[in-house]
């Protein structure tokens, strides 16, 4: 009867000491990013009240909304455990912007090959926070003209540059 016991309990030991072993590098990480986050917070605070303001990350871009959102009970001030959620808010808004300018690209490269007597793969698309740059080259102004016309017209472009070459 004694061996019967024995097994479970063995058994549950030996899967305590495996999960520990299996989770200890995953809280090491965790504790890591915790001090990373420390670190950034502890800078930030220029004042070293333990708590962040908003003049306090105003140099740092995009993150007033992130600070907004995070800002849990509304005060203007920002916690250590609110500023890791406002880290995570203000990398999501990074991110969009990325993403958002990777679109704007795709639509204006469509605009252009739906341009006729446009050679769109001659001409190269870059974007940054709604601008676009167009570069490469045409056969003549008539091309550039075309190729600028069309991305501008794409929704999402704030402003187009030129850097297109006349290939005569």
């Amino acid at each position: 009867m004694n061996f019967n016991r024995a097994i479970p309990r063995a058994a549950a030991i030996t899967l305590t000491i495996g999960s520990a072993l299996y989770a200890a590098p995953y809280a090491s990480a965790a504790e890591d990013a915790a001090k990373l986050d420390n670190s950034k917070f502890v800078k930030l605070d220029k004042n070293r009240d333990g708590v962040l303001t908003k003049d306090e990350v105003r140099h740092v871009s995009d993150y007033a909304r992130a600070f907004f959102e995070a800002d849990e009970n509304k005060d203007g001030k920002l916690e250590p455990g609110e500023f890791v959620k406002a880290e995570a808010i203000h990398d999501r808004i990074v991110a969009g912007k990325y993403v958002d300018d990777s679109i704007v690209t795709a639509k204006v490269r469509a605009a252009l090959l739906k341009e006729p007597e446009l050679k769109s793969l001659d001409v190269s698309v870059e974007t940054l926070r709604g601008e676009v740059l167009l570069s490469g080259f045409v056969k003549d102004a008539k091309q550039r003209e075309k190729a600028m016309k069309a991305a501008i017209a794409v929704n999402g472009v704030a402003s187009v540059k030129d850097a297109m070459v006349v290939r005569y």
